[in-house]
């Protein structure tokens, strides 16, 4: 029987030069979009420079939950495709800006899912590597209630164990059998076990 080599796994500085070629091609292919977007957890921001002389009434722009089209009428869209997740309707919008280069067509999808990245606007667009996303740093009070609730109990949690003390759910059940020992003082909890 033959030995089958296996394949060597890359060392360090060849997976950095495959990452360091794999984000120059994204930015190239984005730098070709018609469009510069950028995003964060919860919503996406696409921009577009057009003509000075174009004024809103001279834009066809339709925001749909699944679906966005973009672009100067009776001309080639600027963008036109299939979102690649669901948008809440009543939170996106879009504007035309006057800037110092001309006008900027600005487009704000509010994410119906806030808990993933987008790879493209749209689904016909080239991808970008959303493993790469560093997020920004949300503070506690960007939170919804029960996330924020879930989010801070895990922070004292942990504070707790890098302490050697109980988390908040172990508090809870030593607090329980103190109670249970307090009403039933006749039982024996000498050899009682927490787990």
């Amino acid at each position: 029987m033959a030995d089958v080599e296996k394949p060597s796994s890359p060392s360090p500085e060849e997976r950095e030069k495959r990452d360091a070629e794999a984000k120059q091609k994204e930015q190239e292919e984005q730098s070709k979009l018609p469009y510069k977007w950028t995003q964060t957890i919860g919503d996406v921001d696409l921009t577009a420079i057009i003509p000075a002389n174009i004024k809103g009434k001279d834009l066809d722009v339709k925001i749909t939950r699944t679906g966005l089209k973009a672009g100067i009428k009776g001309q080639e869209a600027i963008i036109d495709g299939t979102l690649p997740h669901a948008v809440v309707l009543d939170e996106s919008a879009w504007t035309l800006e006057t800037t110092r280069e001309g006008k900027e067509l600005n487009i704000h999808l509010d994410k119906s899912n806030k808990m993933e990245w987008w790879a493209h606007v749209v689904i016909s667009a080239p991808k970008i590597d959303t493993s790469k996303i560093t997020p920004e740093n949300s503070k506690l009070s960007d939170l919804d209630g029960d996330t924020r609730g879930m989010v801070e109990k895990m922070m004292f949690d942990q504070r707790q164990k890098e302490m050697g003390l109980p988390s908040s759910d172990d508090q809870k059940k030593m607090d329980m059998l103190k109670q249970f020992q307090k009403q039933h003082p006749e039982m024996d909890f000498s050899n009682a076990k927490m787990g």
